[in-house]
């Protein structure tokens, strides 16, 4: 009988020893799972502050080589103009037609731009490029738009208080007109 409660006692220890080992290792691979979810997280944020490390990185670099443009100070501000048709085939203009308005030549952070007012009213606002003592303007109309035109302006004749040049427009119909262009220093 002391045979048998020893066997009954080994055995009975052994069985709590091994319901305590299922225990132990369910618990180990519970805080193992969690570690493995916790090390994904850490990793994606290794990642994105890697990626915040490189944007800064050339945002860095590109600030020191970013060159604000600026119309050259003869030609910046507000000047006076005057357009006058000289050649059409649009019914939209004609030969003699004349336009009066105020052109800003300007900058916003990216690039060169040139306001047309009238009346206080912004009525168009060209992309502009100036190289080799020549002004280019540019406008077209987006997508969106019922009509399409393209403005393309040219002012070569540059001096100090007085600009000359000429406009061509271009409509989706295939209509063109081109226009002279003068440009007055504004004493305002």
């Amino acid at each position: 009988m002391l045979k048998n409660t020893f066997f009954i006692l080994f055995v009975g220890s052994f069985l709590m020893i091994s319901c305590d080992y299922k225990e132990k290792e369910k618990s180990l691979t519970k805080r193992e799972k969690q570690l493995l979810e916790k090390e994904k997280i850490f990793a994606k944020k290794e990642s994105e502050y890697q990626a915040l490390i490189k944007m800064r990185d050339s945002i860095f670099s590109k600030k020191d080589s970013v060159v604000i443009a600026a119309w050259p100070s003869g030609i910046s501000g507000p000047w006076n103009g005057k357009v006058i048709c000289t050649e059409s085939n649009c019914s939209d203009y004609a030969v003699g037609d004349q336009r009066t308005d105020t052109w800003e030549f300007d900058s916003d952070s990216t690039q060169l731009v040139t306001k047309i007012v009238n009346n206080n009213n912004l009525v168009r606002l060209y992309s502009g490029k100036y190289e080799n003592n020549e002004i280019r303007l540019s406008f077209k109309t987006d997508s969106t738009a019922k009509k399409s035109v393209e403005m393309n302006v040219l002012l070569n004749d540059i001096s100090s208080n007085k600009i000359k040049g000429t406009r061509t427009v271009t409509a989706d119909n295939g209509c063109t007109a081109r226009f002279s262009v003068e440009l007055v220093r504004s004493t305002k």
